[in-house]
């Protein structure tokens, strides 16, 4: 496996950059070289002048195309995952528990499980979707933001695409809008079987040894308190 070191020039190098390295995060976080944003050219990380952003317009392509998983995985900084190394990130970071399990165990907050509830039964859904499903705004509820963030973090919550309003012509405009599911339904059956088929220790060692390979200079503390969070 080589180390983590590539250039971003289309968004055909950003699907083999994940197939390749497995974790690749958007921005740039406590490891330094391991982002997107490091290694991307200046032509396809910044805006253009006429209003195009190609790496954020690829993010949902490079999701759908590379079958693999998206969200805040990091320090709430968004990662591309490949599919097979998302099941013993989520094997780990979930502590072994599906949702149901982590509410019959009294250990998910109140706010968070009526999150995810509503998101899971209305998945894929867009943001703004689910917030006015929720009852959250200015005059509704706080919190959206962090909540949905944590349930990314704990690998409960993805993003499964990034979809645009359109004018009346049709065509697309503005920013991409998160489009959030859930692991299990984005991934099916072959994440469902595969999510608890490895003890937490034994998911972990996995990843460990995974990451060692695309960082071999950082220090294994360092990779674990990564994984782990």
């Amino acid at each position: 496996m080589k180390p983590f070191d590539f250039l971003v020039r289309t968004k055909q190098d950003l699907i083999d950059a994940v197939a390749e390295f497995g974790f690749v995060p958007l921005f740039a976080n406590a490891i330094p070289g391991f982002s997107v944003e490091e290694h991307a050219v200046p032509q396809v990380w910044y805006n253009s002048g006429d209003g195009n952003w190609p790496v954020w317009d690829w993010k949902g392509p490079v999701i759908r195309e590379a079958g693999c998983f998206y969200g805040k995985f990091f320090d709430k900084k968004a990662t591309f995952v490949r599919a097979d190394l998302f099941c013993d990130f989520a094997n780990v970071r979930r502590r072994g528990y599906d949702y149901d399990a982590l509410c019959d165990e009294g250990l998910a907050p109140y706010r968070d499980r009526e999150l995810y509830e509503l998101l899971s039964v209305n998945a894929p859904v867009r943001s703004r979707t689910l917030k006015r499903l929720g009852g959250y705004g200015k005059d509704g509820k706080k919190g959206f933001d962090t909540i949905v963030t944590r349930l990314q973090a704990q690998c409960y919550v993805t993003i499964a695409d990034f979809v645009y309003d359109t004018d009346r012509h049709g065509a697309p405009y503005g920013w991409g809008i998160a489009e959030y599911t859930t692991p299990e339904i984005q991934g099916g059956e072959a994440f469902i079987s595969r999510v608890y088929q490895h003890t937490q220790e034994q998911s972990l060692e996995i990843l460990l040894d995974h990451f060692r390979g695309i960082l071999p200079n950082v220090p294994e503390a360092k990779l674990k308190k990564l994984i782990t969070a």
